[in-house]
């Protein structure tokens, strides 16, 4: 792979965490310096410290891409620490759609006290896309190691 096109994905994967981390910490600290209608607290506080927790395996997802490219722009990228990045990932990815499932009773309340059933369809794609990711490199993953297992036993051969 050139190196001009790991340079955009990290450059991506940069511009990806910018705007997660400016809306995680000017979003909480809007929300304390405005606190939510007293009718809403019980329902509103839960689901943003579930979207703040979440905003932990975020990063380290993006943490491993950013070194899985790196590895690539090394010529290491069939190598265990690629197979354990893309692991590290898929576990992330795990993690951060389990989190929006705990979520959704509360995203539920909202959307019954609001009258937005769209409300629910919203709450779901975080759960679907993490998913999706997951599921992805879960795939890599194993072709990864599968390609890795070849070489290796091709080079007992030679």
């Amino acid at each position: 792979m050139k190196k001009s096109s790991t340079i955009f994905l990290k450059t991506a994967v940069f511009l990806m965490g910018i705007p997660v981390l400016a809306l995680s910490i000017f979003g909480a600290i809007q929300l304390t310096n405005h606190p939510a209608n007293p009718e809403y607290q019980p329902i509103l506080y839960p689901a943003a410290l579930i979207m703040l927790v979440s905003i932990i395996p975020f990063f380290m997802a993006l943490y491993q891409a950013f070194r899985l490219l790196t590895y690539i722009d090394k010529n290491n990228a069939f190598s265990i620490i690629s197979v354990t990045a893309l692991n590290k990932i898929k576990n992330c990815a795990i993690t951060i759609s389990t989190l929006y499932v705990f979520m959704m009773p509360f995203v539920y309340m909202i959307a019954e006290k609001d009258d937005a059933p769209g409300l629910i369809i919203i709450g779901m794609i975080p759960i679907f896309a993490s998913m999706v990711i997951a599921i992805f490199a879960a795939v890599l993953r194993k072709l990864l190691q599968e390609a890795i297992d070849i070489k290796s036993e091709n080079e007992l051969t030679v």
